[in-house]
């Protein structure tokens, strides 16, 4: 049912792999990329954000800054510090958390999936976010990062990626940010490779973990191309790497706000949650979650009778924003409004008290995790979560793949 493909990846020399490896775009501001890739030359932060080799003063939306970008790829690729493949293959990439292990397989998969719905998503894109994107995969001519997908586990893909793994030496293996692990295997038989495109026809659909915003860019590029007569096979799809979605683990998005709360809020809170002063700081089961007002730690737990049965509206990051943020604080548009923020899991529950008792913010609340059967169902319902609703570590690293819109 779906299409994966593989492809000639442009990725790094072997003893530069942890050098080049770096953070996604998106998770790091422009100062914190410069501060990484300070002192390494190699960091891949001199593509994904090459305006940290720009000054300061320029936005790091301007057209010099993707010039800039292709220019790196080019001088990259020149010193011999990524290279292209000779042939197209799959690769395995392995990432183990605190004992935790997951592996994707990353190929390339097909725009007319997409466009088809095979594809599937679960958030909204902004434009801005897209334009940015598509400003890079177009002057760089390369998908310069992956999408993060899923797919319901098939046994017999399982079987060939354990069988691989354990017969095969990784080309990478490497301890980066948070102590986490990453492996990576090149898939260089040709009867492997075939054996899992075959059964990726098997599979019902694919769902974007994380990424949307890449795939929309990288849709829309190949489409563009369509139109000025430069399609060619890789324009027509995009680089993905695809994990089955039992082992994947979504962290909490936890929510802090500036506002401070009415006189009246815990009566109104205790309308639709039981309210109760726990010391509880992380949420222990769904319909579940944690408030901290700078004094003491309560656990809101939904009313039963003020769940619905609908996919989306019956998570918990969905209940928060309707009962909490929209009925008590008239938050309605939690994209833009400046009184919410938002906080990954990662950063813990430390994190929360320290912006609240810093007085800048006035409640912090501790989610539970959205879970990954929760995503699936939404996306097969073809719906969208509300912003903000999941957080996944590990991170896949940018720079380990790039795949290039050219033929040659």
């Amino acid at each position: 049912m779906v299409q994966v493909h593989p492809f000639k990846g442009i990725r790094p020399a072997k003893e530069l792999a942890d050098k080049v490896a770096a953070l996604p775009y998106d998770v790091v501001n422009s100062q914190e990329a410069k501060d990484f890739a300070a002192d390494n030359p190699y960091s891949y932060f001199h593509i994904d954000k090459a305006e940290i080799d720009l000054p300061a003063d320029l936005s790091p939306y301007d057209e010099q800054v993707y010039q800039k970008a292709a220019d790196n790829l080019a001088m990259f690729l020149e010193k011999g510090w990524l290279f292209k493949e000779d042939a197209a293959y799959f690769y395995l990439y392995e990432l183990v958390m605190d004992g935790r292990s997951q592996t994707g397989i990353v190929a390339c998969t097909a725009i007319s999936d997409y466009i088809d719905e095979k594809i599937k998503k679960h958030e909204f894109t902004r434009h801005e976010k897209e334009i940015d994107r598509m400003n890079h995969i177009r002057t760089c001519d390369a998908n310069t990062s992956p999408i993060f997908l899923s797919y319901r586990p098939q046994a017999a893909i399982q079987t060939i990626i354990k069988d691989w793994q354990t017969t095969h030496a990784p080309v990478y293996d490497f301890t980066s940010y948070h102590e986490v692990t990453h492996r990576v295997w090149v898939i260089d038989q040709a009867e492997a490779i075939e054996k899992l495109t075959t059964l990726f026809t098997e599979v019902d659909a694919l769902y974007i973990a994380d990424g949307h915003h890449r795939t929309e860019s990288a849709v829309k590029i190949g489409l563009e191309k369509r139109e000025s007569g430069e399609q060619n096979p890789e324009t027509e799809q995009f680089l993905s790497i695809i994990f089955p979605e039992d082992e994947l683990a979504i962290w909490e998005y936890n929510r802090v706000l500036k506002t401070a709360p009415p006189a009246d809020f815990m009566d109104r809170l205790n309308e639709n949650y039981q309210v109760v002063k726990t010391g509880i700081k992380k949420p222990e089961k769904a319909g579940d979650c944690q408030l901290y007002d700078g004094t003491a730690w309560y656990t809101l737990t939904i009313k039963p009778d003020k769940v619905p049965n609908d996919p989306v509206e019956k998570l918990d990051v969905a209940l928060l924003q309707k009962y909490v943020l929209e009925d008590i604080f008239g938050i309605d548009d939690i994209r833009t409004d400046k009184r919410i923020d938002f906080v990954g899991g990662i950063r813990g529950t430390e994190e929360l008290e320290k912006l609240v008792d810093s007085g800048d913010w006035k409640l912090a609340f501790s989610m539970y995790p959205t879970q990954m059967t929760d995503l699936l169902d939404v996306a097969d319902a073809k719906k969208i979560m509300p912003p903000k609703s999941t957080w996944f570590e590990p991170k896949l690293l940018s720079g380990l793949f790039l795949h290039d819109l050219e033929t040659k």
